[in-house]
């Protein structure tokens, strides 16, 4: 089951970036004075306590007057702000708190309760009151800016929103922040691990908008006659079809189209590229479909750093083959260009496919499978310590400032993905080079195709 999603709302310009960048650790979203800096949203992982959960940055929802209207499943009109995307960016925060495990409300402590918060505040009580059947996600309110005591004092006004208490934090000096973590994960959702003896292999089908994932998807679901039957997804976003391949039970996660930041359209669309980056996390193998017309773009690799951040293992399909000119050489050539500008996954295998006319279609989910079977390979650790013997025998370990790396022992420490530490006298004596060079020497013997591998490297003590 993936982690739970907490969505961070609020008005525009009351710290949501900064208490975004202190939950997660690191400056990701970026922080502006200027209000409505957040329009391309960001996700992250959290863990507090044990708890790991997703956290997503949303823009600002400003009601100044000057916009009329009603949100989709809204029924009550809306008056909001005069900038051209303010109805997108609120409809945008409304699709993060239907889809979202939990939410924080941020407020300014230091401005008190603004028609902004109360807007918000209405719009999160009638989510509340939502209709029977649909989960609805607990609300924590925030308020933020307390760094001193006049910002202490003024909490008190925000009872009036009628959300239960506030929390008071700094966002920008961290006060705070421990209690409003041990509020959160109260609120979330337990994580079931899932049954070893229903594990299917989880396979997503990803890339760019028009690039022929649905066809792919009604292309193999035509061909395959095992389908048992389709179950909604846990993400909630689409419906995961189960089937059985070669006596293996599989799911297929179909995924929107993920665009280029800053191309996001606000809304719903953002939220599927969420829903989609989601499913990498559910995923064990993504198929990575590229449009053989258009080439290997450069939204096609920012997805493939996607699947690699995550450490899944892949399989690139090249659709739409049928409409390609072909001559001698072809194949060859395409298949180095996509090497070339996907040179990060130079492990994954490359199949040309036409998902219109069923070309090689037939041999996607085979070869899903046999990368999942690679993924689960363990290699004993005697044979593990030799590779890297012989290894370090045709190319010595590099010296730097008169010191030399020197490898003393390596064990393969967990499969899923697969994952080696290797004991040394200094870490910090590990170029990223060499440890590239011990990676192929690894993947020599054991290809582990289309699957990253995850090599560390401890001080023996």
């Amino acid at each position: 089951m993936s982690k739970p999603v907490v969505a961070l709302v609020g008005a525009p310009n009351v710290g949501k970036s900064t208490l975004f960048n202190r939950l997660v650790g690191e400056r990701l979203a970026v922080v502006d004075e200027t209000p409505g800096t957040t329009r391309d949203r960001l996700m992250a992982e959290c863990e507090w306590t044990g708890t790991r959960f997703d956290v997503v940055d949303t823009g600002g929802i400003d009601p100044t007057a000057g916009i009329t209207g009603a949100l989709p499943g809204q029924s009550r009109p809306l008056s909001i702000g005069s900038s051209e995307y303010i109805i997108q960016i609120r409809f945008q925060a409304v699709m993060a708190i239907r889809d979202a495990d939990a939410v924080l409300f941020l407020t300014d402590g230091s401005a008190g309760p603004t028609a902004a918060d109360e807007e918000i505040a209405e719009l999160l009580r009638r989510n509340q009151r939502s209709e029977a059947g649909r989960k609805v996600p607990p609300v924590l309110l925030v308020v933020n800016k307390c760094e001193n005591e006049e910002g202490q004092r003024g909490i008190y006004a925000f009872y009036r929103l009628g959300l239960g208490d506030p929390c008071p934090v700094s966002a920008l000096h961290g006060t705070g922040i421990g209690e409003l973590l041990d509020a959160l994960v109260k609120l979330l959702p337990e994580v079931e691990a899932e049954d070893q003896q229903e594990a299917r292999v989880r396979i997503a089908i990803l890339g760019k908008p028009n690039v022929g994932k649905s066809s792919l998807l009604n292309r193999i679901l035509g061909e395959e006659r095992a389908i048992v039957s389709p179950i909604p997804g846990t993400t909630r976003d689409a419906v995961d079809t189960q089937l059985e391949v070669s006596g293996m039970a599989v799911t297929l996660i179909d995924t929107a189209g993920i665009r280029r930041r800053g191309k996001i359209e606000l809304g719903v669309e953002y939220y599927s590229v969420l829903r989609a980056l989601k499913a990498i996390d559910r995923a064990d193998v993504a198929l990575l479909v590229l449009d053989a017309t258009q080439g290997v773009t450069a939204q096609d690799a920012h997805i493939a750093g996607f699947i690699l951040d995550a450490h899944k293992s892949a399989v690139v399909l090249v659709n739409k083959w049928d409409l390609m000119r072909k001559e001698p050489g072809t194949v060859e050539q395409y298949t180095a260009e996509v090497r070339t500008a996907l040179k990060f996954l130079d492990y994954v295998p490359v199949l040309f496919i036409s998902a219109l006319t069923g070309q090689r279609v037939d041999g996607v989910l085979p070869l899903a499978l046999r990368v999942q079977e690679e993924r689960l390979v363990r290699i004993p650790t005697a044979e593990l310590n030799r590779l890297l013997r012989e290894a370090t025998q045709r190319h010595a370990p590099p010296t730097r400032a008169g010191r030399k790396l020197k490898i003393y022992y390596a064990a393969q420490v967990r499969t899923d993905p697969p994952t080696f530490l290797i004991h040394v006298n200094d870490p910090e004596l590990v170029h990223f080079t060499y440890r590239r060079f011990l990676e192929n020497e690894i993947r020599r013997t054991y290809s582990f195709l289309g699957t990253p591998l995850q090599v560390s490297f401890r001080r023996r003590r």
